[in-house]
């Protein structure tokens, strides 16, 4: 059987702007929080952020996701404002050396998502597919983002327990 999928033009609308792709999409990932899942996602200073980048580009990564709030179980709750703080340096950082690059925000914020796109990012990436902040929906609707909906059962506090 013939794979249809892969052979056929993708299309992402990101802003007014049509992105077209004909293979997979790769999303790299960097985290600018203390205590992500993977080490090797954090990523806090301009230079190491730019750095990550410019290898994630090196290996054919078509996206970058910025996220400033751990989702790792028993992760702590940061403030709206570090998240935002944390998440919009790194994408202006990125949008001024990488003019066309896309970029994701992994939030599940509306206010986050909101600022993430005022500064550059393209993507709303959402690990509570709505479910914590139903704002996200009008921000994503706003600036005529793309919205990832992801799921995670309670919140990064408790997602553990009743499994």
């Amino acid at each position: 059987m013939k794979d249809t999928v892969f052979n056929s033009k993708i299309t992402l609308n990101c802003q007014g702007i049509l992105h077209e792709f004909s293979n997979p999409l790769i999303m790299g990932i960097i985290n600018t929080t203390p205590d992500s899942f993977f080490e090797h996602s954090r990523k806090n200073s301009e230079a190491e952020i730019l750095s990550q980048v410019a290898l994630f580009i090196e290996q054919g990564v078509d996206i970058i996701d910025i996220g400033g709030y751990s989702s790792r179980p028993g992760a702590k709750n940061v403030s709206e404002l570090d998240e935002i703080k944390r998440t919009t340096t790194a994408i202006q950082s990125i949008r001024a050396k990488y003019p066309n690059l896309l970029i994701s925000i992994d939030t599940f914020r509306s206010n986050v998502a909101d600022q993430a796109l005022k500064c550059g990012a393209n993507i709303i990436n959402d690990i509570s597919g709505g479910q914590l902040d139903e704002a996200i929906f009008k921000v994503s609707a706003k600036y005529s983002a793309p919205y990832i909906m992801m799921h995670m059962k309670g919140t990064p506090q408790n997602m553990q327990t009743n499994t």
